[in-house]
């Protein structure tokens, strides 16, 4: 019959096949156009390369230059209203449900594929037939999916094509950047959408990545799970993968009394975890006690400068900086917290300091941060002082 296809599989068996199609497809997107190609967190075996390129010109039509080019523009003009698909100036329904079109209409800005789209694959494949032919790929999985499956191939021809589109373009760039939690204080609004994720091939823990751009592996706590990653090793077990980059491990030395170029290193190179660290271990304890002994309206007070104190994404307007100032200049411990925390964040700003320097800066911090009195704050000094890196 017309309606069946090579294949006559029960339904499990084309609910299995779809979902074994697309989680090729966004791992193909995760490791290669993404880990490998943007930013160069590890190399791949050419034939592994290429395998890659061409499922995704087969199953998405996506150029690589221009996925690349567009990733690239969105870290380096992150939440400004350059970014090819920043909820907070696109809007969020407009980045998750029409996410295609925003990454469409970026595709076709010559500057940005000219500036942000160098070093990827530009061989006769890919001038000839990939690039020139992008819905070529398509049009045969299409067809593909007819001959094999059948009627029911048309739906699962459906499903391919929106499966990209709305969980790469959509989901990630619009709730990564909306809901969700956070393990590093970035100065833009990524989130982790899950601890866990088979979907999105690794691609949900948003925030680990911005923190750690050129890192292999997405995932940081050890809860986390980034199948991506899971790929990545054995891929370079069968020595068809070399991972470059990963972000580097930290821990605390009991007892470390003095700031070292080890400590240094390990504060610069997890500055956005210390931040967050920052807020957990000093801000929060800090606000806690004092809404807990004033009365309402302050208790309301203190519970809105919990956010304009911590979060490093809010670009703080004039109406909200007088209210940070009325909240610093109410409270002398809370003021005296958050200029020590600005005071730690000029320690790594300041690129051109000289390492011996900011060491120093770094030592007089936590003394400083010490003899202020404040409990929670003399034990972040006494913490920062034991940070350290794992040696490999």
């Amino acid at each position: 019959m017309l309606l069946e296809g090579l294949l006559n599989l029960p339904t499990w068996g084309y609910l299995g096949i779809t979902l074994l199609l697309t989680h090729i497809t966004i791992a193909s997107v995760t490791i290669f156009l993404h880990r490998h190609q943007s930013h160069n967190a590890l190399t791949l075996h050419p034939l592994i390369s290429h395998l890659f390129r061409f499922w995704l010109w087969l199953t998405t039509g996506m150029v690589t230059k221009e996925w690349v080019a567009i990733h690239r523009k969105h870290h380096a003009k992150c939440e400004t209203e350059e970014d090819p698909h920043s909820p907070k100036f696109k809007g969020i329904y407009k980045v998750l449900f029409e996410g295609v079109m925003l990454y469409r209409n970026e595709a076709r800005n010559m500057e940005t594929l000219d500036k942000y789209g160098h070093k990827t694959p530009d061989d006769w494949l890919e001038r000839k037939l990939y690039s020139r032919f992008p819905f070529l790929g398509i049009t045969l999985m299409a067809l593909l999916d007819v001959l094999l499956f059948g009627a029911i191939g048309i739906a699962i021809f459906a499903v391919q094509m929106l499966w990209i589109p709305f969980l790469a373009a959509g989901v990630i760039n619009g709730i990564g950047h909306y809901w969700g939690y956070r393990n590093f204080e970035t100065q833009d609004a990524s989130t982790n959408i899950l601890p866990w994720g088979i979907l999105i091939g690794g691609e949900e823990l948003h925030n680990n990545h911005h923190a750690h751009s050129t890192s292999a592996k997405l995932s940081s706590k050890w809860w986390e799970f980034d199948i991506g990653w899971m790929y990545i090793r054995l891929l370079e077990l069968s020595n068809l993968a070399k991972v470059k980059r990963v972000a580097p491990k930290v821990h605390t030395v009991s007892g470390k009394q003095v700031v070292d170029v080890n400590t240094l290193r390990a504060v610069l190179s997890n500055r956005f975890h210390i931040l967050k660290l920052y807020g957990r271990k000093v801000i929060y304890p800090a606000l806690k006690g004092l809404c807990l002994s004033t009365n309402k309206n302050e208790r309301k007070l203190f519970k809105l400068a919990r956010k304009l104190i911590t979060r490093e994404d809010i670009h703080i307007e004039s109406t909200e900086k007088q209210t940070l100032d009325n909240i610093l200049q109410y409270n002398c411990t809370l003021e005296t917290i958050f200029q020590f925390k600005q005071q730690l964040k000029g320690i790594w700003a300041h690129t051109s300091h000289k390492k011996f320097n900011r060491i120093q800066r770094l030592q007089t911090w936590c003394t400083e941060a010490e003899q202020t009195g404040i409990s929670v704050l003399q034990d972040f000094a006494t913490f920062l002082r034991s940070y350290s890196l794992h040696r490999a």
